[in-house]
């Protein structure tokens, strides 16, 4: 046998076949109904990538037939050899991406989760955008935002997606810590009053990252004005990790509260919704002075 073939067969596993463990996916036994349907979507979405691999074998044995075809009838060169050789590399790295990202989705399922109802273009797309991520942590995002989509379809648009993929580890890692800020006010926002405070300054929430934040499409911010919630009614509560504010307006309706510099888009909040940060010290009370004219005042004693 040729080398140059000998080495692409060795690369593709061709010649130890029987060997081959294949991937964690097509070994991880007993699965729930859920976990199941998700595989099954997926290998459908993206042409059979979690098929058993009986079919896997089908495919490697018609790569070997298709080789000895093109060594018959072109001469293979050094450049050809690296450019194969590559290619190969690439492709498992791809392979074994998506294939872990898909693992990690499982635990994240929920029971009456229905994967079937995936939109296959959404699928197609997302392991599109995610097969060259390769960090464990990033992968970890790129997990439950399939877990997500899986729990309830329509989460996870594609355009956030798209956006997620051009994001960093450190992109990530700060959009993280902003939401590390978020209250519940009817929903998800994250309350940054001055970004010049000790309390934002401390954790890396300044000017140029909130900026940076703005440019990548995750949130808006404004550094000259507030953004505010209109409409509000007489008394409710807002919510920091599970604590209850109540907040007193003065008029019985449309009632306008201060939300500081800062919006997430819908891309932001699409993604707030995997985010899970510890709170900040601190920051429930900050937020409480911030709202003194509307908060309870403490009782005399």
């Amino acid at each position: 046998m040729r080398p140059f073939l000998r080495q692409l067969k060795q690369a593709l596993g061709v010649n130890n076949m029987p060997e081959d463990k294949s991937t964690s996916l097509v070994n991880l036994g007993e699965l729930s109904k859920p976990a199941n349907t998700l595989i099954k979507k997926v290998s459908s979405a993206v042409g059979g990538v979690f098929e058993p691999w009986q079919i896997k074998r089908v495919a490697k044995a018609e790569a070997e037939a298709n080789l000895i075809k093109a060594e018959n009838e072109i001469e293979i060169t050094d450049l050809h050899r690296r450019v194969m050789h590559r290619f190969v590399e690439e492709e498992a790295k791809r392979q074994e991406n998506m294939e872990e990202i898909t693992k990690k989705s499982i635990p994240h399922l929920n029971e009456e989760s229905d994967p079937d109802e995936m939109d296959n273009d959404w699928v197609t797309n997302f392991f599109d955008k995610s097969r060259i991520v390769s960090d464990d942590e990033m992968q970890n995002i790129w997990s439950q935002v399939l877990s997500g989509e899986a729990n309830s379809p329509g989460s996870f648009s594609k355009r956030t997606v798209n956006l997620l993929s051009d994001l960093d580890k450190k992109d990530a890692e700060l959009f993280q810590t902003l939401c590390r800020f978020g209250w519940f006010i009817g929903i998800f926002s994250p309350l940054v009053f001055d970004p010049q405070d000790d309390i934002y300054k401390n954790l890396g929430i300044t000017f140029e990252s909130l900026s940076h934040l703005d440019s990548l499409g995750l949130i808006q911010f404004n550094s000259l004005t507030s953004f505010s919630r209109q409409a509000l009614p007489k008394s409710f509560a807002v919510i920091y990790y599970r604590q209850p504010l109540p907040l007193a307006m003065p008029q019985d309706s449309n009632n306008v509260l201060d939300v500081g510099q800062v919006l997430l888009s819908q891309a932001g909040i699409e993604l707030s919704k995997i985010v899970q940060a510890p709170r900040v010290d601190g920051f429930y009370e900050y937020v409480k002075e911030q709202w003194q004219a509307h908060a309870p005042k403490p009782e005399n004693t």
